[in-house]
């Protein structure tokens, strides 16, 4: 299977889903099984209307035949496919202009990220009191000497170089709302790390929540120091460039016979 997520935004609709959960998945073979399971009981037994959209990034082993298993079974599960791995940033590209959604969350594969989160997420952003609830994983990280190392780098560097706040920023963890995650420029690379800060300045209301997380349950991990930390220090200062860059494009409409 095969779909080009990039020709048009999906439109939500008065039938559309109340929230779209988009996972990116580069071969998670032995954890997309039990993820689609926890989002069913998590989610859509809790009574919340959802869709989830797997972004298949060129996988290798046998994730897409999997997931297009469990699509049988699920039908509020949608697969998104390409042919060659092109990273996380651009997966969630394709997958939340994908969207039918009012509000877009976004989970890793791997099932470090417990989606038991998600239905306290949501709360703010239907009682109106946020834009943006970011997940916080501080008072429950799981990761191995290595991982912590290079998160607290990327956090220091982000700190120091942006001015960003936002405790734990790189957790992938988090709910917005639609109209925020169309702007956010996920096509390119390396972007995904700095999605609070763009979406602070566009005005986004921030809410940050303790979340679960857990051991990665299989697979082997994307990222080490190298690609993790020195990487995301060098697009700090890429980011900085787009942030003093930026401009507003609102502007008012006059008719002729304004007075």
């Amino acid at each position: 299977m095969s779909q080009n997520a990039s020709a048009s935004s999906a439109s939500p609709s008065a039938a559309g889903p109340e929230l779209s959960i988009i996972v990116p998945a580069l071969n998670e073979e032995d954890n997309v099984g039990p993820l689609v399971d926890e989002v069913r009981r998590a989610v859509l037994d809790a009574g919340i209307d959802a869709e989830m959209i797997v972004v298949d990034d060129g996988s290798t082993d046998q994730t897409l035949p999997r997931l297009r298993e469990l699509q049988k079974q699920h039908p509020w599960l949608r697969l998104l496919h390409r042919d060659k791995a092109r990273g996380q940033s651009s997966a969630m590209w394709a997958g939340i202009h994908a969207a039918r959604g009012r509000f877009v969350a976004m989970l890793d594969a791997d099932l470090q990220n417990d989606p038991f989160d998600l239905p306290a997420m949501i709360v703010p952003l239907r009682e109106n009191a946020a834009d943006l609830v970011q997940g916080d994983r501080s008072a429950n990280r799981r990761d191995t000497f290595v991982r912590r190392v290079s998160s607290w780098v990327g956090r220091t560097a982000r700190r120091q170089i942006l001015g960003d706040s936002v405790r734990d920023t790189g957790c992938s963890s988090r709910m917005l709302r639609r109209e925020f995650a169309l702007q956010l420029p996920l096509q390119f690379k390396g972007m995904h790390r700095f999605i609070p800060i763009y979406c602070r300045m566009l005005g986004a209301r921030i809410v940050e929540m303790q979340v679960h997380h857990r051991p990665r349950h299989a697979g082997t991990a994307k990222y080490g120091v190298l690609n993790r930390a020195f990487v995301g220090l060098i697009d700090c200062f890429a980011m900085r460039w787009m942030l003093k860059r930026h401009r507003c494009t609102d502007t008012v409409e006059v008719s002729g016979d304004s007075r």
